[in-house]
């Protein structure tokens, strides 16, 4: 197992041209996904507070949804992280760092 990798034990799936569970939760996460994006591009264009709200709230159960959606997968072992080294983190948190400084300073 490579050792950068964070990932589960894989939950078997009937192999075949029929969809299996790994294929059903694949699609439900790709579409909400796609409901989320198209949600937020509703949010922006919201013609008012109160349908902004209710968008917002939309959005925020669409996006709980995905999240569960990719949790369930990360369980099973049908999704897998790659760990980043420490100073990897360490160094972006230094390059964001100096970005957010030039444009607190305005240069």
């Amino acid at each position: 197992m490579n050792q950068n990798k964070v990932e589960n034990p894989k939950t078997p799936c009937k192999e075949g041209l029929a969809m299996n569970d790994k294929d059903y939760l694949n699609s439900i996460l790709e579409l909400e996904k796609n409901m989320s994006n198209n949600t937020a591009i509703a949010l922006d264009e919201a013609s008012n507070g109160d349908l902004y709200e209710e968008i917002f709230t939309m959005l925020e159960d669409l996006k709980d949804a995905a999240r569960e959606c990719y949790d369930l997968a990360f369980r099973l072992g049908w999704y897998s992280i790659e760990a980043a080294e420490e100073t990897k983190i360490e160094e972006k948190i230094t390059c964001l760092e100096q970005e957010l400084q030039t444009l607190e300073s305005g240069e």
